[in-house]
C-alpha cells in the first residue's frame, strides 16, 4: 500500500471535537492532509467546495449521522470512499453501512496503524478500480439493440435463480452495473450487495478482507472484524476482476463456494453463510487456465451462468440513447439541468468506435457537459473536442468471442479513414494522398463506412 500517494485529502467528520482531533493529527503525521468538521451537514458543504479523496466519518452524531451522510454522498460523488468510525461496531451495523456503499468501517477503540492502513487500502483500491471515473449509471443498460434486449432477458432468468453467475466483457462495458441488476431483481434484494475489487488488494490483504481476521491475528488487529463474506450473508457477493486472484487464494475461494463455510483470519470457529456469488472479469480464462494460471475446478464453478456484455461498438444503435442519458444525468449533477446535445453532434459520435466502451462515451459526454458554454451542444464542440483528445484504437476482441478477420479489417480501416480526416481537416483530397488511394477509392470506402 506503500505506493499511495499520502498527499491525498482525507475530510474528518466527527462531533467529538477531541477525538477528532487526535484523528486529524494520526493522519497528518502519516503524511495525508486533512480537514477537520464536527457535523454531517458541515461535511457536506466541505466536500461541495473543496475536493477530497476520502472521508472517515464517526457513526453516531447529532443531526444528520455518519449513515445518512454515507447515503447523501453515495448519490451525489458515488466515487468518494467513505469509512465510518464507531463504537458499536456490531455486524448488523457494518452490514447497513456497506449496503449503503462504505468502503470500509473501524471500531472503537481504535489502532494508529490500523486507520492509516485502512485509509490508504481504501485510496489505493479506489485509484485501481478507477474511482476518479464515476460508476456507470444506469444508463448502462439502457438501449434497444439485440445485444442489449439479450442481455435484459438472461438477467431477467438469471436473477430467479441462486447460481453463480460470471459477468465477462471488456472493460467499460457496465459489469458492476449488471451485478447490481442481478441482485436488486432476485429474491435477496432486501440483503446486502457487498463488493470487492480483488485486482485492487494483494494475496495478504484479500484474504483478510473476504474472510475477516480475529483480534491479534496480526499486528494492528486490534479488535475481532468482519470480512465481506460475512457481511454479505443473505445477500450477493459481487467479486470484481476475479480472474486476477491468486492461485493460493483461489483454493481457498474454492472452498468457500462448494461448502459455504470458512475461518476468519486467525480463528479457529468455522462460519457457515448464505450467499449468492457473482463474478465479473474482462481477462482470458480459458487461456490463463492452459497456462496454470487459473484452476479450472474454479472456474467451472463460477461460471455456471456466463453472461458476456457487448461491446459498444457492436451496439451503435444505442449510442444515441445513451448520449440523451449522460447528458441528463451531468447536466443535473454539474448544475446544468436542461442541457441537451443536437442530432449532427449526436451522429458525429455514433460514427466513433469508442474503444473504452460505455465508460469512455460517459466521460467524454460529461466533459462536453462541463465545457459548454450553452446548453445546446453542437457538431463544431464535438468535433473539437475529438481533434483535441482523439480516441484510441480498440482493444482486441474478447476472447470468449470469436476472432473475426473481416471485422478486425473493417475497424482497422474506419480507424484509418477517421484518422486521416481529423488530421487533413476534413479535407478529402490530402486525406486521399495521406492514405495512399485515389480520390475515387476513398469515397468508396467512406459510403461503405457511413462516413459521407
Amino acid at each position: 500500500m506503500d505506493d499511495t500517494k499520502d498527499t491525498a485529502r482525507i475530510l474528518i467528520v466527527d462531533d467529538d471535537l477531541d477525538l477528532g482531533s487526535v484523528l486529524d493529527a494520526l493522519l497528518r503525521q502519516a503524511g495525508f492532509s486533512t480537514c477537520l468538521v464536527t457535523s454531517g451537514e458541515a461535511a457536506l458543504e466541505a466536500v461541495e467546495q473543496h475536493g477530497f479523496d476520502a472521508i472517515l466519518s464517526d457513526v453516531r452524531m447529532p443531526g444528520m449521522d455518519g449513515l445518512e451522510l454515507l447515503k447523501r454522498l453515495t448519490g451525489h460523488k458515488p466515487s468518494l470512499p467513505v469509512v465510518l468510525l464507531t463504537a458499536h461496531g456490531t455486524v448488523p451495523l457494518a452490514v447497513e453501512a456497506m449496503k449503503c456503499g462504505a468502503a470500509d468501517y473501524l471500531q472503537k477503540p481504535f489502532d494508529r496503524n490500523e486507520i492509516i492502513f485502512v485509509m490508504r487500502k481504501v485510496l489505493a483500491a479506489g485509484e485501481q478500480a478507477g474511482a476518479t471515473s464515476p460508476p456507470l449509471p444506469t444508463g448502462g443498460l439502457l438501449g434497444d439493440s439485440i445485444a442489449m434486449m439479450e442481455v435484459r432477458a438472461l438477467i431477467a432468468r438469471a436473477s430467479r435463480a441462486v447460481a453463480t453467475v460470471m459477468i465477462r466483457g471488456e472493460s467499460g462495458t457496465g459489469k458492476e452495473l449488471v451485478a447490481r441488476a442481478l441482485h436488486e431483481s432476485s429474491a435477496r434484494r432486501d440483503g446486502p450487495l457487498v463488493k470487492i475489487h480483488c485486482a485492487a488488494l494483494p494475496e495478504t490483504l484479500l484474504e483478510s478482507e473476504l474472510f475477516g481476521y480475529e483480534k491479534g491475528a496480526f499486528t494492528g488487529a486490534v479488535t475481532t472484524k468482519a470480512g465481506r463474506v460475512e457481511l454479505a450473508d443473505g445477500g450477493t457477493l459481487f467479486l470484481d476482476e476475479v480472474g486476477d486472484i491468486p492461485l493460493p487464494m483461489q483454493v481457498k475461494l474454492l472452498r468457500l463456494i462448494q461448502e459455504r463455510q470458512f475461518e476468519r483470519l486467525g480463528g479457529r470457529q468455522t462460519l457457515h453463510i448464505n450467499v449468492r456469488f457473482i463474478v465479473a472479469t474482462h481477462r482470458p480464462l480459458e487461456e490463463m487456465m492452459a497456462r496454470g494460471e487459473f484452476r479450472e475446478d474454479l472456474f467451472y464453478r463460477l461460471n455456471v451462468v456466463p453472461l458476456c456484455l457487448p461491446p459498444l461498438r457492436d451496439r451503435g444503435g444505442d449510442i444515441a440513447q445513451l448520449v440523451r442519458h449522460f447528458c441528463t444525468v451531468h447536466g443535473k449533477l454539474n448544475g446544468r439541468v436542461s442541457t441537451t446535445m443536437d442530432d449532427d453532434a449526436i451522429a458525429v459520435l455514433e460514427r466513433q468506435l469508442w474503444p473504452g466502451n460505455v465508460r469512455q462515451l460517459e466521460n467524454f459526454v460529461e466533459r462536453l457537459v462541463v465545457l459548454a458554454d450553452t446548453p445546446h451542444i453542437g457538431f463544431d464542440q464535438v468535433r473539437a473536442e475529438l481533434d483535441r483528445q482523439p480516441l484510441t484504437v480498440p482493444p482486441p476482441s474478447d476472447n470468449n468471442r470469436p476472432i473475426n478477420l473481416g471485422e478486425q479489417q473493417r475497424q482497422s480501416e474506419r480507424v484509418a479513414l477517421t484518422t486521416a480526416l481529423r488530421q487533413t481537416g476534413n479535407n478529402r483530397t490530402e486525406a486521399a494522398r495521406l492514405l495512399g488511394i485515389s480520390r475515387r477509392t476513398l469515397y468508396t470506402k467512406l459510403a461503405e463506412h457511413e462516413l459521407l
